[in-house]
């Protein structure tokens, strides 16, 4: 099925992710990871691509496990920094020889160090050339408090604007934790004319140690109030990860009584989490 399709059911939709391992020899276990997640029931599971594209066999092997043999649909991420023309025309052959029609096509980190294809520069272009290449559904991502290199949040509107124009089919976020950072964001959408739907990405947070490595990502603002809950139970494994689930069920509650429908999980691989957080939120989604 379509993702576009799965936002307009009328439904409140849950969706997770996966990345793949870093070795060929740990993709069995990456797959009984999807086999978990994929008892939960979700709208569709996504799979990362790996830094500059070095996984993207793996992202295929995954991609087309969830779509065949879980029978979930599939969202596979496609980044075109680093990628030619040809290469990314042939993973997207293959992925749709498994049946694999959803693509989240991204920008990826710039290489810093090497020379690289620059058949894209931009997401956008890469969005226009998978719509060009069979019936793809295709997806973008977005920054409730901008992109940290755009030099301001409007520009980063204007940009949004580019890959509406280009076919984007939808919107995912980048994680966010304060709901009112992306009840504003949708108003600025709303306010550019940007109509494309929007998923919320919400990443329970349940180890301390994550969130330096999410602010120096993402740029990510971390409240006070997920701050404190940090602080009282951050040398406390267990206790941290009750409470940020707990703080996550409640952000995704708050989302769907406020009139979102779609929410996407960034789940780091942890099945007990997904299975928790769906617990939580059991009669809500029937």
């Amino acid at each position: 099925m379509k993702i576009k399709e799965i936002l307009h059911n009328g439904k409140l939709n849950l969706s997770l992710e996966v990345f793949p391992p870093k070795e060929w020899l740990k993709i069995d276990d990456t797959l009984r990871v999807v086999d978990q997640m994929a008892l939960l029931q979700p709208s569709f599971i996504s799979v990362t691509y790996g830094a500059a594209g070095g996984t993207k066999a793996y992202t295929k092997k995954i991609a087309g496990h969830i779509q065949n043999k879980c029978k979930v649909t599939a969202l596979a991420h496609l980044t075109c920094v680093g990628a030619s023309r040809a290469q990314a025309e042939e993973l997207l052959n293959a992925l749709h020889q498994d049946s694999v029609t959803n693509i989240l096509a991204l920008r990826g980190d710039v290489p810093t160090d090497n020379p690289y294809p620059k058949d894209f520069l931009h997401a956008s272009d890469l969005v226009r050339f998978i719509k060009q290449r069979g019936d793809f559904c295709v997806g973008g991502a977005c920054y409730p408090e901008g992109h940290p290199e755009a030099p301001s949040l409007e520009r980063d509107m204007d940009m949004l604007k580019v890959k509406e124009e280009s076919g984007v089919d939808f919107f995912t976020t980048q994680m966010f934790f304060d709901n009112n950072v992306f009840y504003c964001f949708l108003n600025k959408l709303y306010q550019k004319q940007i109509n494309t739907p929007v998923i919320a990405g919400i990443m329970p947070i349940t180890a301390a140690s994550q969130i330096k490595r999410v602010m120096n990502l993402s740029g990510t603002a971390v409240p006070p109030r997920f701050r404190a809950i940090v602080e009282k139970f951050g040398d406390d494994p267990a206790a941290m990860q009750q409470a940020g689930i707990a703080y996550a069920t409640e952000q995704i509650i708050d989302l769907y009584a406020n009139g979102v429908q779609n929410v996407h999980v960034y789940t780091m691989n942890k099945p007990q989490v997904s299975s928790a957080l769906k617990a939580n939120l059991s009669e809500i989604l029937k």
